[in-house]
């Protein structure tokens, strides 16, 4: 009996002072090719959601929902968007960044600019009415060099629009465009290829005849770049930048 009574009193002890189980956040990634995960036969195009979600501490979940392609409407549209909006929970991020696919007047996915900023502005309130935390990001720098080497803006009518609408609504911004404009200004014209899906001629068995792409990520590249979202999201000082994975110090 008296075995019983101490195990039980230990019991409780040890429960008593146990710590509460880590609340688990989602991070969810929506938008278009630059983001999003990669089938093997793409190799090495990397998208920057993939190193991404590597930099986080067990807690946070990084959910990559970015498709090839799509822009504001077409992500909608293909219920992309309604999978992420049911399982939004409170203190969950969604961020957001459109753009690519949205500019280009000669695709289907194009979305003028007003429907662009009430499509960002749809997401921004749906996230919101599940009390998720909203991130908007301008759409990521393309490679563009002019004769002089100076780097040039693709996207800067569509840049301008999510700025607006992140000031006009209150939502955190990540400037992705003027940082990654910056990071290839800072390398030059002929360093920054390595960033981009440039190939030779029989470099990788995915792209026999080669490949020059200055819109998608070589695995440098997409690190890069989730390492540019990641120092933004210090920047704005979101309770997220918490939960990026420090080593242990060595003693």
């Amino acid at each position: 009996m008296k075995k019983t009574y101490w195990a039980i009193i230990a019991f409780f002890a040890i429960t008593a002072f146990a710590l509460p189980p880590k609340k688990k956040t989602t991070v969810y990634l929506i938008g278009d090719s630059t983001i999003s995960i990669k089938d093997i036969k793409a190799y090495p195009e990397t998208g920057w959601g993939m190193p991404f979600a590597n930099f986080f501490d067990s807690t946070i979940t990084v959910d990559n929902r970015a498709k090839n392609g799509r822009s504001t409407s077409s992500f909608r549209k293909e219920g992309l968007w309604q999978p992420v909006a049911d399982n939004l929970a409170e203190g969950d991020y969604v961020f957001i960044q459109f753009g690519h696919n949205d500019e280009v007047k000669t695709k289907a996915t194009f979305t003028t600019e007003q429907e662009f900023t009430q499509n960002l502005g749809q997401y921004i309130n749906e996230a919101r009415n599940k009390k998720a935390i909203p991130v908007l990001l301008t759409p990521v720098a393309r490679r563009k060099f002019d004769s002089a080497g100076r780097i040039q803006g693709t996207h800067d009518v569509y840049s301008n629009l999510v700025r607006d609408v992140a000031k006009r609504l209150a939502v955190p911004l990540i400037d992705l465009d003027l940082k990654s404009q910056a990071l290839l200004q800072q390398m030059g014209a002929d360093a920054s290829k390595y960033l981009f899906n440039h190939l030779q001629a029989g470099e990788h068995p995915n792209y026999p005849g080669g490949k020059i792409d200055d819109t998608h990520f070589s695995e440098l590249g997409a690190r890069k770049m989730a390492q540019i979202v990641l120092a933004e999201i210090k920047a704005l000082k979101l309770e997220l930048a918490t939960h990026i994975y420090q080593p242990p110090v060595k003693k």
